[in-house]
């Protein structure tokens, strides 16, 4: 799988979108209290740190048992320390791809989230970094 238009988030860019001041419920309804009371600026929620965050657009479906999508967009901390069993992008001789990382001493190996494609296990000898790790899944839901 490989990550397609990796791109630099603007640091100065502002986002804000009404914020629904309930939370919704995802059992049974509850009666609305239509009330929208402050602004939530996106940048804010999904970016720590500007400077080393990029987002790129998956393609393949080596990661749906993940919730991860052909057509999603990642937002991707370069600043995170990656750690055992965190969901990364990696460079890997040559080509960019999504995975689950497993560090097991001084073997990596790249878990794919459905069962169609194996495990890669990163020679010592690849040209291979983790670029950075995913930090949130952006969806397309509707049509």
């Amino acid at each position: 799988m490989a990550i397609l238009e990796i791109k630099k988030l603007e640091e100065s860019s502002d986002l804000s979108l009404q914020l629904f001041e309930n939370r919704i419920q995802a059992g049974f309804p509850s009666p609305a209290q239509g009330a929208f009371a402050d602004t939530v600026d996106l940048n804010h929620e999904l970016i720590n740190n500007p400077a080393a965050t990029f987002c790129a657009r998956v393609i393949g479906d080596s990661m749906i048992d993940s919730g991860i999508n052909e057509g999603d967009m990642l937002i991707i901390d370069r600043s995170i320390e990656p750690n055992d069993g965190d969901i990364a992008v990696c460079f890997i001789d040559g080509d960019f791809t999504v995975k689950r990382i497993l560090i097991d001493n001084d073997e990596v190996s790249l878990v794919p989230a459905n069962k169609k494609y194996p495990i890669i296990k990163v020679p010592k000898e690849s040209n291979f970094i983790i670029w950075g790790v995913v930090s949130h899944i952006i969806k397309k839901l509707n049509r």
